[in-house]
């Protein structure tokens, strides 16, 4: 199973900083039991690899050889490879990156690299089959990309679209590498001017397509801001001292070491 991680967008709503927004130090995590600071990004990789990933991806822009630096050749048991994302183009652009890596019949896992959410097995509980997105309540879903649904399954994602239908948004989302070269070949169809993998999603669901949203989320936040930086320290320093951190039984990541080292949103809503 591949997880991929977009990480070539150039951070402009925290910057200026002396790296890349991927590695920006949020909360800790033990090595050799040393606690260590803990890159953002490295919330999102052990959740792909606690759910089965065996391989992570790292889609970076041409400047950002610190990723590679960090990460090295691999995270804990999971290799690691990276591709190229030449310009900015959307998450969209960024994500077919890799498809030529992906086999039709394998499973891959997509979470986005500058969040930290709860609860931490939330992508093993996404079905092995099909296209699905793990949800989360947020208190302004305007800000995100909400996710409308019929029963369990996705009649529309809202792409940061003013009073939005839910209030529950999508953090990270699984699918086969079928459905992901199926979505490739309709945003090639559609001029490749697809940013968004919500617009797209939805022109592939008017096509006949079908995808689920599990509500399994707790607490999400997007560190991408000075505010979501603030509110992911707090949420991690609550789930740390005990306290309700939206019911989230998460832990202090003690999976391993990036290979690199040496030794080595806005707004988070937890459920009531």
């Amino acid at each position: 199973m591949w997880g991929i991680v977009p990480a070539a967008g150039r951070g402009s709503r925290i910057q200026p900083l002396a790296f890349s927004k991927e590695l920006l130090p949020v909360g800790s995590r033990l090595r050799d039991g040393v606690e260590r600071p803990c890159a953002v990004s490295e919330y999102v990789v052990e959740r792909m690899i606690r759910a089965g990933a065996d391989k992570i991806c790292f889609v970076i822009a041409p400047g950002k050889s610190d990723i590679v630096e960090y990460y090295g050749s691999g995270y804990g048991p999971a290799p690691i490879a990276y591709v190229v994302q030449p310009r900015p183009e959307g998450l969209c652009d960024a994500l077919f990156r890799a498809l030529p890596l992906i086999a039709p019949d394998e499973p891959v896992l997509v979470g986005l690299p500058d969040t930290v959410w709860f609860p931490d097995d939330g992508l093993a509980r996404l079905p092995a089959d099909g296209l699905s997105f793990l949800l989360f309540p947020v208190e302004r879903p305007e800000l995100f990309d909400a996710v409308v649904l019929d029963g369990d399954a996705v009649r529309e994602i809202q792409v940061k679209q003013a009073n939005p239908a839910s209030s529950w948004v999508w953090g990270a989302f699984k699918l086969t590498g079928r459905i992901l070269a199926e979505l490739h070949a309709l945003w090639r169809a559609r001029h490749c001017r697809d940013e968004y993998i919500g617009t797209l999603v939805n022109a592939w669901l008017a096509a006949g397509g079908r995808a689920i949203g599990l509500r399994a989320g707790t607490a999400y936040v997007d560190t991408g801001t000075l505010h979501g930086y603030r509110a992911a320290m707090a949420l991690l320093g609550a789930e740390d001292a005990g306290q309700d951190a939206g019911q989230a039984s998460g832990r202090r990541l003690s999976l391993g070491h990036p290979k690199g080292d040496e030794a080595k949103g806005n707004e988070a809503r937890p459920v009531p």
